[in-house]
């Protein structure tokens, strides 16, 4: 019996949640399906192993109040919503991400449902494989975990953006595995701009040269 299907079954007994939205292309949703990036394994086994110091409170104060917000309608409880915002928001800035960004991957990806597993296996609120895990040797991590599952799902995001050369379409396409397609990245650009934005357009230049590349619906939210 292979890895994957060691996995998949292990996970059967242990899934609170099977979430029907996920899409099951998904490359941190993979095992032998495609060879593992060793970059990236090597990326984030590192971080996994570090520890990441909090974000400047006085920075992230008015971004937290006013997602926190808008995030009301997925978490009712606020002392819930301010300790995922908080981590969002220093997960996302250390790998040099919009922490809006980081919480639209979300939202498309789990409705903001900690313990969402997708029919192949992905866990979390970042829907990431269990088989990173045993590539970077940390079997024990919890990927429903809030705190973990943000740092493997930024990890991840912030290496495709960077081998994408910051074409983000490619670098979502790549997230979901959907490369090459625009649907994926239409829904997570659309709730990034109309739900989630605290910059302009214009401020955020991987959304403004992806929205004049690929003419994505999405970016006519302003």
């Amino acid at each position: 019996m292979g890895k994957f299907a060691v996995l998949i079954i292990s996970y059967m007994f242990c899934a609170t949640l099977v979430f029907p939205g996920t899409s099951v292309g998904n490359t941190t949703k993979q095992t032998n399906a495609i060879e593992v990036d060793p970059e990236l394994r090597n990326r984030l086994a590192i971080s996994m192993a570090q520890d990441h110091d909090d974000t400047d409170k006085f920075d992230a104060q008015v971004w937290l109040r006013i997602s926190d917000q808008r995030l009301q309608r997925y978490l009712k409880s606020q002392n819930e919503r301010l300790d995922l915002l908080r981590l969002v928001y220093r997960e996302a800035k250390h790998q040099k991400l919009d922490p809006d960004l980081v919480l639209a991957v979300i939202q498309v990806e789990s409705a903001f449902n900690r313990y969402a597993i997708s029919r192949v296996g992905a866990q979390g609120l970042m829907q990431v494989m269990p088989f990173w895990r045993l590539e970077i040797g940390r079997p024990q991590d919890n990927l429903t975990h809030t705190e973990t599952s943000i740092r493997y799902g930024t990890v991840i995001l912030a290496h495709y953006i960077d081998i994408s050369k910051e074409d983000l379409v490619e670098a979502l396409g790549r997230y979901n595995g959907s490369k090459g397609r625009l649907k994926y990245p239409n829904k997570v650009i659309g709730a990034w701009r109309k739900t989630w934005r605290n910059k302009t357009q214009s401020e955020l230049p991987l959304l403004q040269a992806s929205c004049i590349q690929y003419a994505l619906r999405a970016c006519s939210y302003r």
